[in-house]
């Protein structure tokens, strides 16, 4: 099948004069991680649509072979997370992030969580590789991930439900996302940030942050053509750039501090100084005494 063959579903759900979606027009444009020969890209993004989901796209023949994750890629070996099989996206949708408008197919924003390359590594009985798109007709695919968050073995496995297998249902086969282990053979568990502890699993997406902005489901929807940061510097542009996100102004009431002598001084001085006051209310109260 030609990629815009494969195309052909993904481009029938979306209008891209009223959604910033790449359309894919350009056969091959990629989104910036994978240059000619080097490994394929994978991406995960978090997709706050009528339901809360990840993602998970790997690059294969020409386009994003694509599985909704509504748990999202766990990094805990124990965790295996239901895959949903969605239509193929084109190279470009590695780099989205923004809001599809309400009423459009997947209408909600999109952060990109983590993102990078992989490597193939699914092999025969015999040992020998097996080319990963073939894997994946086979119905069992491994690779090893080289994200920012993402690290290690992971697989994916498909498997046919009662209701498929009967025949009683046309619903797509569903898949398993598995970490197996990692690059180097233990079994490493990231914490929610994805930045490597022994804690478990995938992090909270109301309080994840993009891999490519740094800014959170709730700040793209926001201003989704703010500038964006790189945490590892460099100039700002405009939705892809690395500025730091600006914090919001404080909206606390102004510290009070301690009076200074002078300013106690000058309260005692007044005529309507509490010193003052004081006096006149102990010269009152002892002449009342004396007339008892």
């Amino acid at each position: 099948m030609s990629e815009a063959d494969g195309l052909r579903t993904y481009r029938g759900k979306r209008h891209f004069d009223r959604t910033k979606e790449p359309s894919g027009e350009h056969p091959g444009q990629h989104g910036g991680t994978s240059d000619a020969g080097d490994e394929p890209a994978f991406v995960v993004q978090i997709h706050d649509a009528s339901t809360m989901h990840f993602d998970f796209r790997l690059e294969v023949d020409g386009v994003l072979k694509s599985w909704s994750v509504p748990k999202g890629p766990s990094t805990d070996p124990r965790d295996k997370r239901l895959a949903l099989p969605t239509e193929d996206h084109p190279l470009a949708y590695e780099t989205f992030e923004g809001v599809i408008p309400e009423g459009e197919y997947g209408g909600g924003t999109v952060i990109v969580w983590d993102r990078g390359t992989y490597r193939p590594t699914s092999h025969d009985k015999k040992n020998r590789p097996v080319p990963f798109a073939e894997s994946l007709e086979h119905g069992h695919a491994t690779f090893e991930l080289h994200g920012e968050k993402l690290r290690g073995q992971y697989a994916l496995t498909r498997f046919h439900g009662r209701e498929e297998k009967s025949g009683g249902s046309a619903r797509k086969p569903t898949w398993l996302l598995v970490r197996t282990k990692s690059g180097d053979g233990s079994s490493l568990v990231r914490n929610k940030s994805g930045h490597g502890s022994s804690g478990g699993g995938t992090p909270d997406p109301r309080r994840a942050r993009s891999a490519l902005s740094g800014r959170t489901l709730r700040q793209v929807a926001e201003t989704p053509d703010a500038p964006t940061w790189d945490p590892d510097g460099g100039g700002s542009t405009p939705g892809g750039g690395s500025t730091p996100p600006t914090r919001r102004s404080s909206t606390r009431s102004p510290r009070r501090t301690a009076p200074t002598r002078a300013d106690a001084a000058g309260r005692a001085s007044s005529p309507n100084g509490p010193t003052a006051r004081t006096r006149r209310a102990a010269r009152t109260t002892g002449s009342s005494c004396k007339t008892r």
